[in-house]
C-alpha cells in the first residue's frame, strides 16, 4: 500500500517553507515517526515524520524548494517494507555485519539538531567524527561548522589553490583576503525584514534608568537552595522581571497595547516575550497569561523555551502573538543598549550586565549592582511621561520586591 507524504498545516501567519534537506533517499527504510525531510519557515525549522514503517519509494520535491501547506513531498511503500524485512532476513552474512554496523553507527552517531545536520550534510562530514559541546553530548551547530573548518583545511593542504576570478584575483591582491559570500537563512532573512519593518513603520523612542538589584540578590541567596530544591530550577533575575513588568503594565496599559490601522488595542491579558539567543537567531518564546504564573512556573517554561529553542524543537504556537518583550542584552557582557521593538507590539524591555558601581546613598558613597534597563516603544500611543513613569514601577518593584507580594 503506498502512501503520500505531504506538508504539514502551516500556521495562518506563515504563507510557505522552504525543503531544506531529506534524511531518507528512494529506497530506504523508515521507521514510524522517524524524520523524512526539514521543512525551515520564517521562525522555527519543522521535521516530517513518517506516519508508518516502510520505504521511501519516490521523492516529489527536491531540497532547496519552497512549498505550501498540503503540498506533496514524497511516497512511501508499506508494502515494500515487508519485502524488505524478508529480503534482510534472508540476506548473506556480509549483509547481516553490514547492517550490524550501519545499526551501531546509528547508535554511537551523537544527537544533532536541524541546523548542525544541515552543515554535516552539505559539507560531507561523518556525525560520529565531530565532539558534541551541548549537554548529553549534542552537536550543535557551532561544533559542525568548526568540524567543516576543520577538515576544509585538512584537504585544501592537498589540493592545489583553484584560479581566482579577475575581480577576486584583483582584491587579494590588494588586501590579501578574500570575502566568503553565504545566503540568508530564511529565519535571518525574516528577522532582518521584521526589524526594518519596526523602524519604518514606528516611531521607535527609547528611555533609560537604573535599577539597583542588591535586594533581589538578597531574596536570591537567601532562598536559592531551597527554591531549587522545591521547584527543580533554580530562581533567576528573569522571573523577577517579568514580574515586574506586569505589575508596570497593569499600572500603564499603554505599554501593553499595540496599533491596528486607525485603533489603539488595549490588550487585557499578559503575555510576555522572552528573548533567547540560539544558533539560528533571537527567538522570542511567549509566556502565555504572565500574570497567572508564579516565580517557580515563569523559570521553568523559560528553561524549557531555551531548551526546545537551541534544540530546533521551538514550534510555531510558542512564538506566535505577544503583547510585550524582554531582551537581556546581559548574559552577553552588553552593558546599554536600545532594543528594538518585536512589532506588533508596541514596547520591549533591554536588560543590560549588572555591575557594581559607586552610588551616593543617604549622604554616602556605597558599592551597590546596579544594572541600566532601557524601554524602547512606539510613541504614537506611548508618551514619554508613561514609558517614564513605566521605567520607575519596574524599578520600584525590584529595588523593594516586597512590592510584589503586596501590590503596590
Amino acid at each position: 500500500m503506498s502512501l503520500e507524504i505531504r506538508v504539514p498545516q502551516l500556521p495562518e501567519s506563515v504563507a510557505d517553507a522552504t525543503l531544506v534537506a531529506w534524511r531518507k533517499q528512494p529506497g530506504q527504510s523508515v521507521s514510524r515517526d522517524e524524520n523524512l525531510a526539514d521543512l525551515e519557515t520564517d521562525k522555527v525549522v519543522l521535521e516530517v515524520p513518517s506516519p508508518i514503517n516502510g520505504v521511501l519509494r519516490e521523492i516529489k520535491v527536491p531540497a532547496g524548494t519552497s512549498v505550501k501547506s498540503g503540498e506533496l513531498l514524497a511516497v512511501l511503500d508499506e508494502a515494500a517494507a515487508a519485502s524488505a524485512g524478508a529480503a534482510a532476513s534472508a540476506g548473506t552474512n556480509a549483509a547481516t555485519n553490514g547492517a550490524s554496523a550501519q545499526s551501531a553507527a546509528a547508535v554511537s552517531a551523537p544527537r544533532t539538531g536541524p541546523a548542525a545536520r544541515r552543515v554535516i550534510e552539505e559539507n560531507k562530514l561523518t556525525p560520529g567524527s565531530i565532539a558534541g559541546s551541548a549537554p548529553g553530548g549534542r552537536v550543535t551547530k557551532t561544533d559542525a561548522l568548526a568540524a567543516a573548518s576543520a577538515a576544509s583545511a585538512s584537504a585544501g593542504a592537498d589540493r592545489p589553490t583553484p584560479p581566482a576570478t579577475p575581480a577576486a584575483a584583483a582584491i587579494e591582491a590588494r588586501t590579501g583576503r578574500v570575502d566568503q559570500r553565504v545566503p540568508m537563512t530564511r529565519l535571518r532573512a525574516r528577522i532582518a525584514e521584521r526589524l526594518i519593518q519596526a523602524q519604518s513603520t514606528q516611531a521607535l523612542l527609547t528611555s533609560f534608568n537604573e535599577v539597583d538589584l542588591g535586594a533581589v540578590q538578597e531574596l536570591r541567596a537567601r532562598y536559592k537552595e531551597g527554591f531549587e530544591k522545591k521547584h527543580g530550577v533554580k530562581l533567576g533575575f528573569m522571573s523577577f522581571f517579568v514580574t515586574a513588568v506586569v505589575a508596570a503594565l497593569k499600572r500603564f496599559p499603554v505599554v501593553n497595547a499595540s496599533v491596528e490601522n486607525n485603533d489603539i488595542v488595549y490588550h487585557e491579558y499578559f503575555d510576555i516575550g522572552v528573548a533567547v539567543s540560539t544558533e539560528r537567531g533571537l527567538m522570542v518564546p511567549v509566556l502565555r497569561d504572565a500574570d497567572t504564573l508564579s516565580f517557580a512556573a515563569i523559570e521553568q517554561r523559560i528553561g524549557e523555551f531555551a531548551l526546545r529553542a537551541r534544540s530546533g524543537a521551538i514550534t510555531l504556537e510558542d512564538l506566535t502573538g505577544g503583547t510585550f518583550s524582554i531582551t537581556n542584552g546581559g548574559t552577553f557582557g552588553s552593558l546599554m543598549s536600545t532594543p528594538i521593538v518585536n512589532a506588533p507590539q508596541s514596547a520591549i524591555l533591554g536588560m543590560h550586565k549588572i555591575q557594581d558601581r559607586a552610588m551616593v546613598i543617604k549622604a554616602q558613597v556605597v558599592v551597590r549592582p546596579m544594572m541600566y534597563v532601557a524601554l524602547t516603544y512606539d510613541h504614537r500611543i506611548i508618551d514619554g511621561r508613561e514609558a517614564v513613569q513605566f521605567l520607575v514601577a519596574v524599578k520600584d518593584c525590584l529595588e523593594d520586591p516586597s512590592r510584589l507580594l503586596i501590590g503596590v
